[in-house]
């Protein structure tokens, strides 16, 4: 009886640790560190849509979104609308997957990546107060600072699939908040990789 109290309790903390941000209500405030080691503060994109990607090259999943260049097309697009791109990198610095900073500025260029920064949140405190599950987990925060979409980047679970020929649910997220217009799908499941906190 004791252990399975002892479980029950376990699983409550881990629920706990894991609750997500909520559609339609601010967006957890954070700061973090770039790989660039330039300091970045959520606040400060006020006024401005974000869009918060959960990355992990080597998860097939979201490596199949870059291999195909249609995750570099959509940063330059959505940056380019004068939307805020930031990648969360929450991997554990002592899992393989885990980026050093130096690591992460090759893997940039030879990514060709167009986000506007990439944290590194090797704590986990960024991807743990989003509820971030998979690597891709996507959100889109409105210029209020409101949460608007949380979930897949699109409607194709499949590591080999090509996502320019999908529904993209952050592109369209991200259309609607910029028209001023409420999105129509605020929260999908999210498929890939288990982040590797």
């Amino acid at each position: 009886m004791k252990s399975l109290i002892a479980i029950f309790g376990l699983m409550a903390l881990a629920t706990g640790a894991f609750a997500a941000a909520e559609i339609g209500k601010p967006a957890p405030d954070f700061t973090a560190t770039d790989i660039n080691g330039k300091t970045v503060h959520l606040a400060d994109y006020k006024d401005k849509v974000v869009v918060l990607e959960s990355y992990n090259q080597d998860c097939p999943y979201c490596h199949n979104h870059f291999a195909t260049g249609a995750m570099q097309e959509l940063q330059k697009d959505m940056t380019a609308k004068g939307v805020v791109w930031l990648m969360v990198n929450s991997v554990n610095p002592r899992n393989g997957s885990h980026r050093t900073p130096e690591q992460a500025r090759a893997e940039w260029t030879e990514q060709k990546l167009n986000a506007t920064a990439w944290l590194d949140d090797g704590s986990g405190a960024i991807g743990k107060a989003y509820g971030m599950l998979t690597t891709p987990h996507m959100f889109v925060i409105d210029k209020t600072g409101t949460l608007v979409y949380d979930g897949a980047i699109d409607d194709q679970a499949d590591p080999s699939h090509d996502p320019r020929k999908a529904r993209n649910y952050v592109r369209e997220a991200v259309d609607k908040t910029l028209a001023g217009e409420k999105v129509a799908v605020s929260k999908t499941k999210p498929y890939g990789c288990a982040v590797k906190y």
